[in-house]
Formats: C-alpha cells, structure tokens, sequence
C-alpha cells in the first residue's frame, strides 16, 4: 500500500475516535437513559448525521453501486422514495413514538397490545438483525475494504475466502468495542464526522471517475461520453427485467422503504434521543434532503464503473471497489477508506447497539429479570452485543454466495419487514384492533413470505407477480386480517395514546412546507431523467 494512502487512512481515523471521544467523555454510559438514548439530548444536525451515517453502510456503498452497474439509473428509487418515508416520518410517526417516550419500538407494541405482541416484535428484529442485517454490513463492508486498499497485496494472503473472513472478524471486533463501549451518543457523534468524509470522498469518486471516463478531458465531458454511449443506464424508470421495475415504486419499494425509515428500531432509535419533537422533525427532513443526493455517490459511480469496466468480466458488487482504488490519489484513497471504515462501523454499531438495547430493555428487564438496577442491564445489553457480532461475524462470509447482495438483503428482509409494518400502522390508527389480531398477523405474515419465497413451487408465483408486488398483496391481506378481528372482536376499551411528558411536544413550525418541498424535488429528479 502506498505510505500516503496509509498515512491519511491513520490520521482521519484517528482524527474521528479524538473528536468523539473529547465529546462523549462526560457522558453517563452506566445508566439506561444515558446509554440508549444519549439522555434524550440530541439536536437535529446530529439526528440527521446518524441517521443519513447508519444508512449509509457499505451495503449501501457497494451493493446500491452493484445494482447500478447492472441496471443503471433506475435503482436510485432506493435513495430518492426513501424522502416519500422520511416525509411519513416526520409528520405521522415521529409525534406518536415521542408521545408515548418510549426507547423501543416493541415497547410501544405493549402498550398498544400486550407483552405478547411486545416478545413477538423482538425475537423477529433479534433473529432478522443477527442472521441477516449484521452479517451483510460485515460482508459488503469487508467486500469493499478489500478492494479499495488492495487487501491481498498488502497482506499477502492469496486466498481470497481467507482474506475475506479475516477481514469480516477484524470489522466485527472494532466494530463491537466501538458499539458495546460507548453508546448511542458516541456513535451518534462519530456518525456525524464520517457523514461528513463520506460525503466528501463519495462525490469526489464521482468528479475521478468522470474524468477518468473522458481521458482527463473533464467532468462535464465524462457526463457526455456516459450519455452518449450508454443512454438506458440514464432512464429513472426500471423495465420489467429490471431489478426495480417503476410499476414496483407504489407497491414493494415505498414498503420497505416506509418499515426502514418509520418503523425500523435499528434506525429510528436516534430518533427517540431528540431533545424536542422540533428538533427530531428537523433531523428527519435534512435526511430527506440529504438522501436527494444519495443516487450522485451511491449510483452514478456504478455507472461510471459499468463505463470502465464492462467487457472485464468483473462481478457487480466488486465493481465499487475496483473503482476507488483506481481513481482516487493515494492520500485521498486513504481518506476515503478510513470514513468507509466508519461507514461500515457506524451501521454495525448502531445494529449491534439496537439488538442489544432490544434484549435488555425488553426480555432481559421486562421478563427475566423486572428487579435488574441500571448498571445490570447495560452489563447484559454488552454480554448480548457480543454475542450478537460473534453470531455475525460466523454468518457474513456465507453470503459470498450470492449474485447481488442488495437485491438478496432487500427480499429476505420484507421476511419481517411488511409483518411488523401492518402491526405498527394498524395500531396506530386504529383504537379497538386486540391483541391477538396483531400477534398472529406477526407470525402468519413472516410465515408466509418465507413460505413463497422458499418452497419452489409457491416461489414460482412470487416471480410471476414481482417480489415487490407479492409483498404488497401479504400487507394488504394482514391489515385487512386485522381490521376484520377489531370489528367481530373488538377491545373492550378503545387505546388511547397517552403523552408522558418526556420531551417538550411542540411541532416544528416548518414541517409541513418543508415535506411539500421536498416531495416535488422527487417528482422533479423522476421527471428530469425520464
């Protein structure tokens, strides 16, 4: 490896730990409110910070670029339908959770429920994080490390099954000390600072890589050589053979992006910590507006490499990698490896810091032990974490084995999306659904979709109707499931939300302009490259 590249990759991680450190330093890290919620003190730039850094995994990185390098332009619907979620967010769901102050979300399903629905919710996000979730942040993450610093040359392993699970349990470990040691305001904070380098590093591949496509001619002349010689990688709509069709962004697409956005704990757990609802309505629409941005460093760099690289043979999700090492200076490819670093380590860490406050706060204290003082949960939510990344880190290097992996994360993960949403959704609006009308939803709907996505024969009706559209049938089938029980057997009293007085509720004055703005900036980047 270069010495300047290694140099800068030293520095700027290096740089992230002090700054985090000298911030959080203080912190009360031994108590439940301190540790999983940062002592509700957070402001909207750091909300939007880690909320824009724990998406922005290198799942995202390399898997949203291997998608681009297949199928173009069109899967940016994963960044831009995303701001139609943060929009719900911000104006339905973010009110309601802060209302109740709860630290998670199964603990708002015992409240609207009971403590059955509460046990169902959990053990469905513990497994889905631990087999799913934090196996794929480990493995892109290790995927696109390889390729950006040149891994085998600089280790001189040649085995690349080898490397790669070396790498994934070095992620892992780092990964785990940074989350289990910290909490959720040192990681909300280091978030912010790597948000800020992978921004910066993101579009800086995309200036190199043009002017890499030109032959030094330019950006603006690279754009032109993309558009001329591959015009369908430029078309905002997917066809039917592609893997995000646009008749798909009603149906699939704008579900799961509404579960991950509204209702997913790994991700709205920041949000919760918000000083105010103000400051957590602010927070959640600068994502929207930063998330507008997404398809410039998480999908033209997939076209660029397509560009470069098509007639080499290369697999898809390398192809992010192979792009970076080639474009970037040294001391800039540094940089950028060190926030990928981060990028990986902060949605590990926020996964890994989610899965454990989930056991901790919800079976641990709730069910084992009711008596268990502060200092004793946050012990047990440590002993859970690692046990969490050590089941992560056997996991990730099996899915090696698939085509493209953010095709394969996004389906197995609808397994649990669509049930949890249904259950969210109708308990929120709904005053008298029971129970027992969202438990077997919980457990039909997960049962379901894995049924029709691993039994051949019913598989086959899944790829004669889209993945995407067969998802959006379940939900309808599970709310209106529901809905049919709270008619014939209603509760006996109707819920009603009862606000804790947790943090001041004053709605943010600008929330409604704001979500209208950045609604038609969606239909406007539709339209432009129609």
């Amino acid at each position: 490896m270069n010495a300047l590249t290694l140099i800068s990759f030293v520095f700027f991680t290096g740089l992230v730990a002090f700054i985090t450190w000298r911030m959080t330093r203080h912190d009360d890290h031994q108590h439940s409110k301190g540790y999983f919620l940062a002592g509700r003190s957070l402001t909207f730039p750091v909300i939007a910070g880690s909320l824009l850094m724990t998406n922005l995994s290198t799942e995202q990185m390399v898997g949203l670029n291997g998608a681009a390098f297949t199928d173009g332009l069109s899967v940016m619907a994963w960044e831009v339908v995303a701001v139609v979620s943060l929009v719900a967010m911000a104006m339905f769901f973010l009110p309601r959770f802060l209302k109740s102050g709860i630290t998670t979300l199964p603990e708002l399903l015992a409240l609207r429920f009971d403590r059955m629905t509460q046990l169902l919710a959990n053990i469905i996000f513990m497994i889905a994080y631990a087999v799913i979730l934090l196996p794929s942040i480990l493995y892109s993450g290790a995927l696109g490390l390889m390729g950006l610093l040149d891994l085998k040359a600089l280790t001189g392993i040649e085995s690349t099954h080898t490397l790669l699970i070396g790498t994934v349990v070095a992620v892992g470990l780092g990964g785990a000390i940074y989350a289990l040691f910290g909490g959720l305001r040192s990681i909300a904070i280091s978030d912010t600072l790597n948000g800020v380098g992978l921004l910066i590093g993101g579009l800086l591949i995309v200036y190199f890589g043009l002017n890499a496509v030109s032959d030094g001619q330019g950006v603006m002349a690279g754009w032109e050589e993309l558009k001329a010689t591959n015009p369908e990688k430029l078309r905002s709509l997917g066809n039917e053979d592609q893997s995000v069709p646009f008749s798909t962004l009603f149906t699939g697409v704008l579900l799961l992006n509404m579960f991950y956005w509204c209702t997913n704990q790994q991700i709205i757990q920041r949000t919760f910590a918000a000083k105010t609802l103000a400051e957590g309505q602010k927070g959640v629409l600068l994502t929207g507006l930063l998330k507008l941005l997404g398809p410039l460093y998480l999908v033209l760099p997939g076209i660029i490499a397509f560009q470069l690289y098509a007639g080499e043979g290369i697999k898809a999700d390398a192809a992010y990698g192979r792009l970076v090492y080639d474009v970037l200076p040294a001391p800039l490819t540094g940089f950028f490896a060190a926030a990928m670093v981060g990028a990986i380590l902060s949605s590990f860490n926020s996964a890994l810091n989610s899965t454990a406050t989930l056991f901790s706060l919800d079976v641990y204290k709730a069910r084992l032990n009711r008596g268990a003082s502060d200092e004793q949960v946050v012990r047990v939510s440590k002993w859970a974490g690692w046990i969490m990344a050590a089941a992560a880190m056997t996991i990730a290097p099996l899915m090696a084995s698939q085509e493209s992996l953010f095709v394969y994360v996004q389906k197995v993960n609808s397994i649990y999306y669509i049930p949890l949403l249904s259950v969210i959704v109708v308990g929120l609006v709904s005053k008298r659904v029971p129970a027992i009308a969202a438990n077997l939803a919980l457990v039909l709907g997960c049962a379901l979709i894995g049924l029709f996505y691993f039994v051949p024969p019913l598989a086959k009706l899944v790829d004669a109707v889209h993945n995407f559209h067969f998802i959006a049938i379940v939900l309808v089938v599970l709310v209106s499931m529901m809905m049919i029980i709270g008619k014939v057997a209603p509760r006996e009293e109707p819920w009603i939300q009862k606000d804790v007085g947790a943090i001041d509720m004053t709605p943010w004055a600008g929330t409604k302009v704001a979500s209208v703005v950045l609604l038609m900036l969606v239909l406007g980047i539709y339209i432009a490259f129609i």
